[in-house]
Protein backbone atom coordinates (compact mmCIF):
# COMPACT_ATOMS: atom_id res chain seq x y z
CA UNK A 1 0.00 0.00 0.00
CA UNK A 2 1.07 3.13 -1.02
CA UNK A 3 1.83 5.92 1.60
CA UNK A 4 1.50 10.02 1.44
CA UNK A 5 4.72 10.12 2.47
CA UNK A 6 5.57 8.01 -0.78
CA UNK A 7 4.22 10.88 -2.79
CA UNK A 8 4.45 14.32 -0.99
CA UNK A 9 6.70 16.61 -2.62
CA UNK A 10 9.17 18.23 0.62
CA UNK A 11 10.97 20.93 -0.57
CA UNK A 12 8.31 23.67 0.26
CA UNK A 13 8.04 27.50 -0.14
CA UNK A 14 6.37 28.34 2.88
CA UNK A 15 5.27 31.87 4.37
CA UNK A 16 4.39 33.72 7.82
CA UNK A 17 1.65 34.71 8.66
CA UNK A 18 3.03 38.60 8.64
CA UNK A 19 4.25 38.16 5.02
CA UNK A 20 2.43 40.21 2.53
CA UNK A 21 -0.44 39.46 0.51
CA UNK A 22 2.31 41.11 -2.06
CA UNK A 23 5.23 38.36 -1.04
CA UNK A 24 2.80 35.71 -1.65
CA UNK A 25 1.87 36.58 -5.04
CA UNK A 26 4.95 36.93 -6.14
CA UNK A 27 6.19 33.80 -4.49
CA UNK A 28 3.41 31.86 -6.59
CA UNK A 29 4.26 33.40 -10.01
CA UNK A 30 8.02 33.24 -9.54
CA UNK A 31 7.92 29.21 -8.45
CA UNK A 32 4.55 28.65 -10.25
CA UNK A 33 2.80 27.54 -7.71
CA UNK A 34 -0.94 27.90 -6.41
CA UNK A 35 -0.46 26.54 -2.89
CA UNK A 36 1.71 28.24 0.35
CA UNK A 37 1.56 26.55 3.44
CA UNK A 38 1.81 29.32 6.42
CA UNK A 39 3.52 28.17 9.04
CA UNK A 40 4.87 29.85 12.61
CA UNK A 41 8.68 29.39 13.94
CA UNK A 42 9.34 25.92 14.46
CA UNK A 43 7.76 25.18 10.93
CA UNK A 44 4.21 24.63 13.07
CA UNK A 45 1.39 24.45 10.28
CA UNK A 46 -1.13 27.01 10.85
CA UNK A 47 -3.02 27.71 7.50
CA UNK A 48 -2.62 27.92 3.78
CA UNK A 49 -2.84 30.60 1.24
CA UNK A 50 -4.86 29.20 -2.14
CA UNK A 51 -3.85 30.78 -6.08
CA UNK A 52 -8.12 31.56 -5.54
CA UNK A 53 -7.49 33.56 -1.91
CA UNK A 54 -4.83 35.48 -3.74
CA UNK A 55 -6.91 36.35 -6.79
CA UNK A 56 -10.07 37.22 -4.69
CA UNK A 57 -8.19 39.57 -2.70
CA UNK A 58 -6.43 41.51 -4.98
CA UNK A 59 -8.29 44.41 -7.04
CA UNK A 60 -8.89 43.68 -10.26
CA UNK A 61 -7.19 45.30 -13.53
CA UNK A 62 -10.30 46.52 -14.24
CA UNK A 63 -10.65 48.90 -11.57
CA UNK A 64 -8.09 51.11 -13.29
CA UNK A 65 -6.16 52.01 -10.18
CA UNK A 66 -2.40 53.10 -10.07
CA UNK A 67 0.33 50.36 -10.00
CA UNK A 68 1.98 51.89 -7.45
CA UNK A 69 -1.25 52.30 -5.73
CA UNK A 70 -1.79 48.75 -6.09
CA UNK A 71 1.19 47.46 -4.95
CA UNK A 72 1.22 49.09 -1.72
CA UNK A 73 -2.47 48.05 -0.91
CA UNK A 74 -1.38 44.64 -1.30
CA UNK A 75 2.16 45.26 0.93
CA UNK A 76 0.13 46.12 3.49
CA UNK A 77 -2.28 43.49 3.62
CA UNK A 78 -1.06 40.36 6.02
CA UNK A 79 -1.57 36.95 4.86
CA UNK A 80 -2.86 36.39 7.71
CA UNK A 81 -6.29 38.17 6.78
CA UNK A 82 -6.43 35.85 3.83
CA UNK A 83 -4.97 32.35 4.72
CA UNK A 84 -7.13 29.58 5.54
CA UNK A 85 -7.03 27.90 8.59
CA UNK A 86 -9.85 25.42 8.73
CA UNK A 87 -8.25 22.79 6.15
CA UNK A 88 -7.33 18.97 6.16
CA UNK A 89 -4.14 18.14 7.06
CA UNK A 90 -2.76 14.53 6.27
CA UNK A 91 -0.10 12.68 8.38
CA UNK A 92 2.75 10.70 6.52
CA UNK A 93 1.64 7.39 7.14
CA UNK A 94 -1.86 8.00 6.55
CA UNK A 95 -2.82 6.27 3.06
CA UNK A 96 -2.76 7.61 -0.50
CA UNK A 97 -6.00 6.22 -1.21
CA UNK A 98 -7.78 7.93 1.64
CA UNK A 99 -6.06 11.36 0.68
CA UNK A 100 -6.79 10.73 -2.64
CA UNK A 101 -10.17 10.51 -2.03
CA UNK A 102 -10.34 13.61 0.38
CA UNK A 103 -9.04 15.84 -1.86
CA UNK A 104 -11.91 14.63 -4.67
CA UNK A 105 -14.62 14.40 -2.39
CA UNK A 106 -13.52 18.02 -1.04
CA UNK A 107 -12.58 19.09 -4.38
CA UNK A 108 -9.35 20.06 -2.52
CA UNK A 109 -5.87 21.22 -4.58
CA UNK A 110 -3.47 20.32 -1.98
CA UNK A 111 -3.15 18.42 1.24
CA UNK A 112 -0.75 19.74 3.92
CA UNK A 113 1.41 16.85 5.00
CA UNK A 114 1.62 17.58 9.62
CA UNK A 115 3.22 15.23 12.02
CA UNK A 116 3.07 16.46 15.30
CA UNK A 117 1.33 20.03 13.88
CA UNK A 118 4.43 20.56 12.14
CA UNK A 119 4.66 20.70 8.10
CA UNK A 120 6.42 18.29 6.44
CA UNK A 121 5.10 18.33 3.06
CA UNK A 122 2.25 18.83 0.69
CA UNK A 123 0.47 16.20 -1.62
CA UNK A 124 -1.20 18.29 -4.35
CA UNK A 125 -3.24 17.36 -7.47
CA UNK A 126 -0.11 17.32 -9.60
CA UNK A 127 1.78 14.69 -7.13
CA UNK A 128 -1.01 12.52 -8.46
CA UNK A 129 -0.92 13.89 -12.53
CA UNK A 130 2.58 12.42 -12.04
CA UNK A 131 1.94 8.79 -10.44
CA UNK A 132 -0.52 8.57 -13.32
CA UNK A 133 1.65 9.54 -15.79
CA UNK A 134 4.31 6.68 -14.49
CA UNK A 135 1.75 4.41 -14.32
CA UNK A 136 0.71 4.62 -17.79
CA UNK A 137 4.30 4.29 -18.85
CA UNK A 138 4.84 1.25 -16.48
CA UNK A 139 1.72 -0.29 -18.22
CA UNK A 140 3.37 0.61 -21.65
CA UNK A 141 6.34 -1.16 -21.43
Amino acid sequence: MLHVQDLMSTNLFTLKKSDSLMAAKSLMELARIRHIPVVEKGNIFVGIITHRDILSSTLSKLADIDRDVQDEIEASIPVSEIMRSDVFAVAPQASLRDAAELLLNHKYGCLPVVEKDILVGILTEADFLRLTIDLMDALDT
